[in-house]
């Protein structure tokens, strides 16, 4: 089989190289503004704090709900639908003040969910208590530091496994692709104002695995083929690379994407945000292995003396040609 048949039909995929930059740039640019103005909406794994789920029998009154909850003194609580209109989800921060001052009762993060339920149940005797989580401020904070600091170290592991495997230019290549697809991720999350948890945070570092697998056979498809062909620009032997990978990609891509969409549509509240993540993770990572990755590898000058083996000669090789 030919690498090189002037009868296949190879898909000039760098010939938009410079319009889909400026996609990117733009995406990144709205993602960091999300962030400055928005920011996350940090779960009760990162801020701490006790979180209820209530159900009832009927389509819950939020106003009502918060006109209790300001009764009884939290009226601080982030009262929301959850899945559907007769689940709701109380989300209170660390308590530091007693429930009951004028008694002098100092309620503890344990009793704050009966203390919650009592008057809910006194407002609507349908109400049952589905779950009920505490986390403290110092692990909330904790777990936000150790988790920007795993994305980070998985970037920079990456960073020196692509230049020691490759080439440099495909190392800044692959960094930045997941770095935008990182953000662009997070952007997504910012702007729609979903909960940002631990289970997003195991999407986020799935997602820079999965952008990275597919990178990698790109790259080394392109090595191959700097390798083999001897005819041909850098631009087209990328294309024609890029080409020979696509039916790889599409299937791996879609079949993963109807998984996280199944997930997405009865899996639950519970694993909504790490199948949104992980579903648009996927669908930009496809994106960025081929139009950043590639691209930036192109735009620094890759060329096939970049990636010829290094020949070694071995010790009286000469000589030995020398002899009769």
């Amino acid at each position: 089989m030919q690498l090189l048949n002037l009868d296949s039909k190879v898909i000039n995929f760098m010939s938009i190289r410079r319009y889909s930059g400026i996609l990117s740039i733009l995406l990144v640019i709205a993602a960091l503004g999300s962030f400055a103005t928005k920011g996350l909406n940090w779960g009760l794994d990162f801020t701490g704090g006790s979180l209820i789920e209530v159900s009832f029998e009927k389509s819950a009154d939020l106003r009502k709900i918060r006109s209790v909850m300001d009764e009884i003194g939290f009226g601080d609580a982030t009262v929301q639908n959850f899945g559907s209109s007769k689940e709701v989800l109380i989300r209170l921060a660390p308590q530091k003040k007693s429930v009951d001052e004028a008694n002098g009762e100092k309620i503890t993060s344990a009793m704050i969910g009966d203390v919650i339920m009592e008057a809910l149940q006194e407002m609507d005797s349908t109400a049952t208590k589905r779950r009920i989580e505490f986390v403290g401020p110092s692990v909330g904070d904790e777990l936000r530091d150790q988790g920007g600091l795993a994305m980070l170290t998985a970037l920079i592991c990456i960073l020196i496994y692509v230049a020691l495997r490759f080439e440099w230019r495909f190392a800044l290549g692959s960094v930045s692709a997941l770095a935008h697809d990182v953000l662009i991720t997070l952007g997504l999350f910012s702007v729609l104002g979903i909960e940002f948890d631990l289970t997003v945070l195991a999407a986020i570092l799935a997602v820079i695995g999965y952008s990275l697998n597919d990178t990698i056979v790109v790259s080394d498809r392109i090595r191959e083929n700097f390798r083999k062909l001897r005819e041909g620009s850098p631009e087209e032997i990328i294309n024609i690379s890029l080409t020979q990978t696509l039916n790889r990609t599409m299937i791996t891509s879609i079949t993963t994407a109807l998984v996280l969409i199944a997930l997405l549509v009865v899996g639950g509240e519970l694993i909504k945000g790490f199948a949104t993540a992980l579903l648009f993770g996927v669908v930009i990572g496809t994106y960025s292995s081929i139009y950043v990755a590639s691209s930036i590898a192109l735009s620094l000058g890759i060329s096939k003396e970049d990636l010829m083996p290094t020949v070694i000669e071995k010790e009286g090789e000469d000589q030995d040609q020398l002899m009769p």
